[in-house]
């Protein structure tokens, strides 16, 4: 018996033919979406962005705060000298004070007798101090400025001391004085038993902190 080959019926070879036709149509219609001229301006130099910082470094002048004090007496008065310096490339403002006591005491809680702080500010050339003649002079003319004056360390330690309202310029010192003392008081002691709720024999640990806050932000248009 003779063989025959089979083919596809005439009619699905003309479908086939047109499916083909049409994706070929589409493919080209597509091509067609996307080819076009395009421009474009761009800076020939490159534009530099960089930020800013904002840092604020504390260093003693003499002793500093790296001298403990002790012995400690009702009318004391013991004072530590620091300068302050913007040194970031930022200017800053609302520098502030605060200090913080690691292990409390009445020395740190009592608003009353506790411990209290004044700050004073030399602006001209800063503190000259002399550890051998136990004198600080200060060449301001009118003399140094009072920032804080006799606040409780109770109170600084919540709520912060304003050394400087409004602007810290970048780069700029600020020369101070950290007075501390022990308000006059009286107290009894009875054949060697301190009174109940007494003010001697106790320790504090400070932790000085300045802080100063960035500048307003602002809007450059040029």
């Amino acid at each position: 018996m003779a063989s025959h080959a089979s083919r596809a019926p005439r009619g699905n070879r003309r479908t086939t033919l047109a499916a083909v036709v049409a994706v070929g149509g589409l493919i080209l219609t597509a091509g067609g979406v996307y080819a076009g001229l395009n421009a474009i301006a761009t800076n020939t130099t490159p534009q530099t962005v960089t930020s800013g910082t904002l840092k604020l470094t504390m260093a003693n002048n003499g002793a500093g705060f790296s001298q403990n004090v002790s012995n400690v007496a009702p009318g004391d008065v013991v004072n530590r000298f620091v300068d302050l310096t913007n040194g970031g490339t930022l200017d800053a403002q609302n520098l502030t004070l605060t200090v913080a006591d690691g292990t409390p005491t009445k020395l740190t809680t009592d608003a009353t007798n506790g411990l209290h702080v004044s700050v004073l500010a030399c602006t001209t050339a800063g503190w000259v101090v002399n550890a051998l003649t136990n004198t600080a002079t200060c060449a301001d003319v009118g003399g140094p400025t009072t920032i804080v004056n006799n606040a409780a360390l109770a109170t600084i330690s919540g709520t912060p001391a304003s050394l400087v309202a409004g602007s810290v310029p970048q780069g700029s010192v600020y020369h101070y004085e950290i007075s501390v003392t022990l308000p006059s008081q009286n107290e009894t002691t009875t054949n060697g038993t301190l009174p109940g709720g007494t003010i001697q024999g106790l320790s504090a640990s400070l932790t000085w902190t300045f802080n100063e806050l960035q500048r307003s932000a602002t809007t450059t248009n040029s």
